[in-house]
């Protein structure tokens, strides 16, 4: 990746990774094999609080998906700090291969790909051509915590 840094575009948008979320159970945030990292998935935590809860949706009572997109972002954010942990930096980053995003959805919702834009869209701006990848966005009936997303990474190493 030729130009700014991740760490520089970070900065640029104002981002500063969050520290890694705990793991809800008996798992690790991410694991590292060869030049690859795999992140576990990771909610919308903001300080070790869910930044939102319930099902997406439209309607009363449900998350709209605008809202939900920006949560996605936030779990996106989750995992980056997950991979840094893992790599020492993002500047490390060659490549994010796969997101796999899930969305808990109201059975009416067919809007998954719309939400895990927030994801996708983000780490397009932090990785330019690098953060192109491969996408699942998979409507759920209920995610942990009733989180509305949650987000996975497979990341390449250079």
């Amino acid at each position: 990746m030729s130009g700014p840094t991740v760490s520089q575009r970070l900065a640029e948008l104002g981002i500063t990774l969050p520290q890694v979320p705990a793991p809800l159970a008996a798992y690790v945030p991410a694991v590292r094999t060869g030049s690859y990292v795999w992140t576990s998935g990771q909610l919308p935590f903001v300080a070790g609080v869910l930044a939102g809860t319930g099902k997406v949706g439209i309607g009363e009572g449900l998350v709209p998906p605008e809202q939900a997109a920006a949560l996605a972002r936030i779990a996106v954010l989750n995992a980056l700090a997950a991979v840094a942990q893992q790599a020492g930096s993002l500047d490390r980053v060659r490549r994010i291969v796969k997101v796999v995003g899930f969305v808990a959805s109201d059975p009416s919702f067919t809007g998954q790909p719309l939400v895990v834009n927030g994801a996708s869209e983000l780490l397009g701006q932090l990785f330019g051509e690098a953060g192109v990848h491969a996408r699942s966005a998979v409507g759920v009936t209920v995610l942990p915590m009733d989180s509305p997303v949650e987000i996975e990474l497979v990341v390449e190493l250079g």
